[in-house]
This record gives structure tokens, C-alpha cells and sequence, in this order.
């Protein structure tokens, strides 16, 4: 079916911005999972801050999967329908925690943090210019994934100067 709305799209194939978009939703299930189990597993100090951290960035992830299908869809297009295709076609790899000390938890946010950062920034410069409506909610979630970063590294900094303060004492 022709859309109206895809009309508005220059410069970029339809058929690879979704390509592009079903590998950050790929993304986005993944980072939910991920910070999902995190939260459940993770062990230490100051575990409880992490904990509602985790919990607040899972809802956010699973918020950011539902726009980019919701996006999906408009333009005429079909998110991914088997989470095994998750894996093949994310951005970012998703490694199952090994070490649920807190401070490698959120070692581990932050890295996927940065990744969806790198992600989110690309399809921005991509979709500049080119798709307003794209470009419109990759810049949101890029906005969310930056505060994510800020968020993680901040309450890792916390943690880690505690831990150092108490081995110096």
C-alpha cells in the first residue's frame, strides 16, 4: 500500500530505514532484557540505587522498543516477530552478566548505554534532512540514552569512591 506519510521521506529507501529500525528495536528488547535480569541478580553495596536504576532504564527500553515498532509500522513495514532474530540483527551485543558484583553491572549498562548512543546518533545524521518523523524520535531516545549513560556512570562513580574510601579507612 502507498502511504502519504512515506512521501515526506527523502534521500533513504523506505525499505532500509526499517531494516535500520528493526535492528535498534532488535536493540532496545535486547538493552530491556539486559537491564532486566541486571536488576534481579546484581549483588553488593549500595545495590538498592542500582536496583531502581536498572528498574527505571528497563521501562524506558521496552517504551523505546514500542515507538521504533509503532515507527515500524507507519511505514508499512514489520518489527521483528521472533526474538531470535533479536541477536542476528542488533547493533549491540548483548552478553549475559558473569560478575553480578554492582560496579560490573553497571560497567556492563554503560557499555550498552554507549552503543545505543553510537546507534541512535547515526540514525539521527541519517535521517536528518530526510525523514523529520525518524529523525523526530531517534532524537528522543537518543536523548534518553544519553541521560542513561549520565545516570549509570554517575551512580558508578558514587559506588566506586565509597568502595575506595572504605579501603582506605
Amino acid at each position: 500500500m502507498v502511504r502519504k506519510g512515506n512521501s515526506i521521506i527523502k534521500g533513504i529507501a523506505v525499505e532500509e530505514l526499517i531494516d535500520l529500525l528493526n535492528r535498534a528495536y532488535a536493540d532496545e528488547w535486547l538493552a530491556y532484557y539486559q537491564y532486566s535480569i541486571e536488576e534481579k541478580v546484581v549483588k553488593g553495596i549500595m545495590k538498592d540505587a542500582a536496583i531502581a536504576e536498572l528498574q527505571q532504564h528497563a521501562t524506558d527500553e521496552l517504551r523505546h522498543a514500542d515507538w521504533i515498532a509503532q515507527r515500524i509500522l507507519q511505514l508499512g513495514g514489520t518489527p521483528l516477530l521472533n526474538p531470535k532474530e533479536w541477536f542476528d540483527r542488533c547493533n549491540c551485543d548483548y552478553e549475559e552478566p558473569s560478575n553480578f558484583d554492582v560496579v560490573a553491572i553497571l560497567e556492563d549498562a554503560i557499555k550498552g548505554e554507549q552503543c545505543a548512543i553510537t546507534t541512535y546518533s547515526k540514525l539521527a545524521e541519517l535521517t536528518r534532512d530526510k525523514d523529520i518523523v525518524t529523525y523526530d524520535l531517534v532524537s528522543r531516545i537518543l536523548a534518553d540514552e544519553v541521560e542513561h549513560e549520565e545516570d549509570l556512570a554517575a551512580l558508578h562513580e558514587d559506588i566506586s569512591e565509597f568502595i575506595q574510601s572504605m579501603k582506605r579507612r
